[in-house]
């Protein structure tokens, strides 16, 4: 069984360690614990792990945040993974921060990554695992917020999140979706 993961982000270091970016950050920590390393692919950075028999392919799009949908339909085809073996991780303003929600399906509630991959692989029907960034900003400020650096006391506490996500992604490759929507959404 072969499974996409991917992690929602901008690529630059203005961009590394922001809230938008908190998929890239993710999908680094879970290369750095499997000891794998990014190589630049087409769209994308991309690596590979191993776990219980599956085949898990990271990407990072390179594309920015809004052209998500042109990495994420060029692997699908390239990989010829099907929809339901997708996962995106993707920042959520709905969700406070550290809470993390896996769905089968979903609306893009405004993100524009998900717009993009929406419309480039035809549908809403794909997993995905919102992490929560809170919505700790003033009204019209929110492209400041996501593009804004994490504070001390979320820097902090990220790492324990990432965890919980990678925990996640591992157990939707392995016992799958509903199981593990089950077991850990907040």
């Amino acid at each position: 069984m072969k499974y996409l993961i991917v992690g929602l982000g901008n690529i630059g270091p203005e961009y590394e360690l922001t809230r938008h970016n908190i998929g890239f950050l993710t999908l680094d920590r879970l290369a750095e614990k499997a000891g794998v390393t990014w190589k630049s692919d087409r769209l994308a950075f991309k690596s590979e792990i191993k776990h219980k028999g599956r085949t898990l392919h990271l990407i990072k799009p390179t594309t920015y945040m809004n052209l998500s949908g042109k990495a994420v339909n060029y692997w699908i085809k390239e990989l010829g993974i099907s929809k339901e073996n997708i996962l995106i991780l993707v920042d959520d303003v709905a969700i406070p921060f550290g809470k993390l929600r896996m769905r089968v399906k979903g609306s893009a509630a405004g993100h524009n990554g998900l717009k993009n991959i929406e419309e480039l692989t035809g549908g809403q029907d794909y997993p995905r695992l919102r992490m929560g960034i809170g919505n700790d900003f003033p009204k019209g400020r929110q492209v400041d917020y996501v593009l804004g650096r994490f504070t001390q006391r979320e820097f902090d506490e990220l790492p324990m999140m990432m965890d919980k996500a990678i925990e996640m992604i591992l157990s939707f490759c392995t016992i799958g979706i509903a199981q593990t929507m089950t077991q850990f959404n907040d």
